[in-house]
């Protein structure tokens, strides 16, 4: 069984803020960013950690870093309690805050690089290994003498990810890393992310809004919303809690009225195409054959259901306690 290497029991963070309430008077009260919250990631896996902006996510991200201290629970990252040990576990993490750089603003790429090599007292060998195989990867060969406040969002985010990994850490902490890039940068990204941990067994936690990101890189998928862990499975088990469905897309030969088969209703008829939706957790198969026996097919499609929408059904519902692993309460 895999060594739980991210450790999280019964974790809550609260606030204390002050409102306002009068011309000279402010009045005082809480607010409960993280609640009970309860997790362990093994060694060597990636998560993928959703929710909407203000569910807790960088929070969580800031507590498992010792960035803020837990107002209560346990939390432990490689037997490291983060808050108690911040600069001991810095040499077995690498984190990429979202649109937040650690970079020097006005310093070239490759500057800020040769500090890190000096900050993490990395062997030579072994920085321009890392370093070689980042800038190679993440295409950054064109970017090494620029200031970073030259560089767009989708270059600086590239760097940024190098700057993460350059130490070889043992966990990576990724918010939003394809925000700003387009489409082909996206692709390597994750392609480099999904071969850092093939190949290095480097655990990752993936905060983004971003859900193909979530869809190619991640078999495990945690929802959060209010502080409180909604769901935590399989990426598969998500859209069964969601009650989520497939489409599947017909083109007959000649238009019909709409189509009635069993276990899929019609949801949008244009001339000859008939668009069926159908439980995500079923096969294809019977309704495909259905249609063929019966109608005159000329070609047919099925599309995967939306992830965002399935997320959204879930906020939408009025009990956090849903599938895979939820929230204690």
């Amino acid at each position: 069984m895999a060594e739980d290497f991210i450790e999280v029991d019964g974790v809550e963070k609260v606030f204390d803020v002050r409102r306002k309430t009068g011309l000279l008077r402010r009045e005082r009260h809480q607010v409960r960013a993280v609640d009970s919250l309860t997790f362990s990631v093994p060694r060597g896996e990636m998560v993928g950690y959703i929710g909407p902006n203000g569910a807790g996510k960088s929070t969580t991200i800031k507590m498992l870093t010792g960035i803020l201290t837990p107002s209560a629970g346990r939390l432990r990252v490689a037997g490291i309690e983060p808050s108690r040990e911040r600069t001991r576990l810095a040499r077995r993490i690498g984190v990429v805050f979202g649109q937040r750089t650690t970079l020097w603003w006005d310093l070239p790429l490759i500057d800020s690089y040769r500090l890190m090599h000096r900050m993490y007292r990395i062997p030579d060998a072994r920085y321009r290994e890392n370093l070689d195989r980042c800038v190679e990867l993440l295409e950054l060969g064109g970017l090494l003498d620029t200031p970073v406040r030259q560089l767009s969002l989708g270059q600086r985010m590239r760097g940024d990810i190098a700057a993460a990994l350059l130490h070889d850490p043992e966990v990576l902490y990724l918010d939003e890393p394809t925000i700003g890039l387009d489409v082909v940068s996206k692709v390597k990204v994750r392609g480099f992310l999904r071969e850092l941990n093939e190949e290095r067994g480097t655990t990752v936690l993936l905060t983004t809004h971003d859900l193909t990101d979530i869809e190619q890189l991640c078999k495990r998928v945690m929802v959060i919303d209010h502080g409180r862990l909604m769901y935590d499975g399989q990426l598969d088990g998500l859209h069964q809690v969601g009650e989520s469905e497939r489409t599947l897309v017909v083109d007959l030969e000649r238009e019909l009225p709409p189509l009635d088969v069993e276990f899929a209703r019609v949801v949008k008829v244009d001339g000859p195409r008939q668009w069926l939706a159908f439980p995500a957790a079923q096969s294809a198969a019977p309704l495909v054959a259905q249609i063929a026996a019966g109608y005159p097919l000329a070609d047919l499609s099925v599309r995967e259901p939306d992830i965002e929408s399935v997320i959204a059904r879930m906020y939408a519902r009025e009990e956090p306690s849903l599938g895979g692993t939820a929230a204690p309460s």
